[in-house]
Order: C-alpha cells, then structure tokens, then sequence
C-alpha cells in the first residue's frame, strides 16, 4: 500500500533469492505502492530490522507510487492483498490484467492452506514482522520456480 513494509521485503528478499540462482542480471525487480503515502522514505526500521537478522538488505529501498507505465515496464506486478489487488486491477488496461498476481499465489504452502494474502505488519509486533517474512521467501521460491518454467517453456517453444 505505501511501499514500506510488505514490497520492499518481498523487493529485498526475491532480489537476494534471484541473485543466489544467478538470475538477477535477467530480471528487473522493483516494489512500488498503491497509495502514495511515503514517497522516498526507506522501508519500515522494523521491516528492515527482521529482515537484516535474516540476511537481507533492504536500506537503499525507497518507497514510490505505482506508476502507470510499470505495466509496461514489467511482465508481473505482484501485490500482497485483496485490496491492492483490486486497487492495481482497477489502473490496468484489460490486455495488462493477466500481469497482476497475489504473492501468496507462488507458495504452494499457501495455496494449500487457503491463504490468499500477505497480512501487513505495520500495526503489529515482532511476530507478525517475522511471518510475513515467511511468507514472502516462500512465495519468492515459488516465484523463482514459475519464471524458470516460463523461461523454459519458451526456449522450447
């Protein structure tokens, strides 16, 4: 939503995950906010925090708004929850829809379990800070997992 706990984690720990497979120089990663409500700051100091403790840096992140030409820019856009869901579907063209995914969608653990969304951590405590860090990497792995298919299926093809 405001580009400072949940995406630049996800930003943070997929660009870490994609460079430990060796495929970041073929992605382009960015995290960008539905609401425009802290453009330029860094991430959270907690999302930040619990996200050092388990190898990631986040502090040269800075929060942006989504821009109309990142459905351009970008092959998916991947938002955390229902409402920013609908918020990003709601700016797509018809023909960009098929971009916007929920996170949650790349964890088959997640899937499984019936969860849909990356709770936010904003109001919450060290717990909820440390699960949507489980969420996140396991959702990055199955990211990594699904453009690799991608990309395969279309060498092939």
């Amino acid at each position: 939503m405001g580009n400072i706990c949940r995406s630049p984690t996800a930003e943070g720990v997929f660009r870490y995950k994609a460079r430990e497979a060796g495929l970041l120089e073929h992605l382009r990663i960015d995290s960008a906010g539905t609401h425009n409500y802290h453009p330029g700051e860094p991430p959270d100091a907690r999302s930040q925090a619990y996200a050092r403790r388990r190898g990631y840096d986040l502090s040269a992140l800075r929060a942006r708004h989504l821009r109309d030409d990142d459905f351009a820019r970008f092959d998916l856009i991947v938002v955390m929850d229902d409402l920013n869901y609908f918020t990003v579907l709601a700016r797509a063209s018809a023909a960009q829809r098929a971009k916007v995914r929920r996170m949650l969608e790349f964890s088959p653990d997640a899937v499984a379990r019936g969860l849909r969304e990356v709770p936010d951590p904003y109001y919450g405590d060290a717990q909820d800070f440390e699960h949507v860090l489980d969420l996140v990497e396991a959702a990055s792995d199955g990211l990594l997992v699904h453009l690799q298919a991608a990309w395969s299926q279309r060498s092939a093809g």
